[in-house]
């Protein structure tokens, strides 16, 4: 099995310095469910007040590795620190924000009351709850349902007051799955100012979300897991430094279009092809070996690569 890629490596955290630890540090985290692989060798670290992506296909182990993170299942080998304490440390639970992508409300209860439980259950100061709660429903936008039934809301209303439990007691480091999966363009718009928000604050967001779009508009670096393992990682910038050439061409069957191998990874739709790692001072050789070819060009467009592209492009060089 190939060796996993690590976000970063970097010392554990000391004692007596929780205060300034990383929101997250994990060194080769592993989870083994018999002689199932879920995570490989995990390593990262995630600064405070930083907006984290964590990308991958299903079954790739985001899901585990949020799992473990929050102390819910022990790893079968290395270490993680939140907040300057080892996983699983009851007080800095408290101090953890979590919103999971399947949940579900007592649908008796009004949004008021969902979150006055969540405050019981944390549990915040009494005292407190009024105010925690008003803040909450009004930075989610459901001030004026406070007093309603859960079974009276949408999938999506039921998503912010998920939302608006995961930010009760203004946590230092939240976990969102999947934040926006059921909210119109409005509600994505809100959840990313809130995170923004967040960040702004000094909260870190550890963010998993199948709407890459959404993810590079709000993140500051991002990980690309796959087969339990972490196959990129960086900031925007240094995931997306290629230039992709998309090509609209016709006469060449699938055999002349094999022979354009020497210009790197393409995609093929049809009359489309685009190029995912051309050099751009390459195109006039690519124009020619086309017609040279028996092909006809009708457009060449470069074009910058969305964070879709490439999360498509490693998934595809992984296999």
């Amino acid at each position: 099995m190939a060796e996993p890629a690590s976000v970063s490596t970097a010392a554990a955290p000391t004692q007596g310095a929780a205060a300034t630890a990383p929101a997250i540090h994990t060194v080769d985290l592993s989870k083994w469910f018999g002689h199932t692989i879920a995570l490989a060798g995990l390593s990262m670290t995630v600064p405070r007040g930083e907006v984290f992506g964590f990308l991958g296909p299903n079954g790739a182990g985001k899901t585990t590795s949020v799992k473990l993170l929050l102390g819910l299942i022990k790893p079968t080998s290395g270490e993680a620190w939140l907040l300057g304490e080892r996983i699983g440390d009851l007080r800095t639970r408290r101090r953890i924000g979590y919103m999971p992508e399947l949940f579900r409300y007592q649908a008796w209860l009004s949004a008021r009351e969902v979150l006055a439980l969540h405050c019981e259950l944390a549990p915040l100061p009494r005292s407190t709850w009024k105010e925690e709660i008003s803040t909450a429903l009004d930075t989610v936008g459901l001030s004026d349902r406070a007093g309603d039934r859960v079974a009276t809301f949408s999938k999506g209303m039921q998503q912010r007051l998920g939302l608006a439990a995961a930010l009760l007691g203004k946590p230092e480091l939240v976990f969102l799955d999947e934040p926006t999966s059921a909210l119109d363009p409005v509600g994505r718009h809100d959840v990313r100012e809130i995170i923004r928000e967040l960040s702004e604050r000094g909260t870190a967001v550890f963010l998993n979300s199948h709407l890459l779009s959404e993810v590079e508009q709000v993140c500051d670096r991002v990980a690309v897991v796959d087969h339990g393992r972490v196959i990129a990682a960086g900031t925007m910038d240094e995931l997306l430094s290629g230039t992709a050439v998309r090509v609209r061409v016709g006469g060449l069957d699938d055999g002349e279009k094999s022979k354009l191998a020497a210009f790197g990874p393409r995609d093929d739709e049809g009359e489309h092809l685009t190029f995912t790692k051309l050099d751009i001072e390459r195109v006039p050789e690519l124009v020619s070996a086309i017609v040279a070819l028996g092909g006809r060009v009708y457009e060449v467009a470069p074009r910058h690569q969305t964070l879709e592209d490439r999360f498509l492009q490693l998934l595809h060089e992984d296999t």
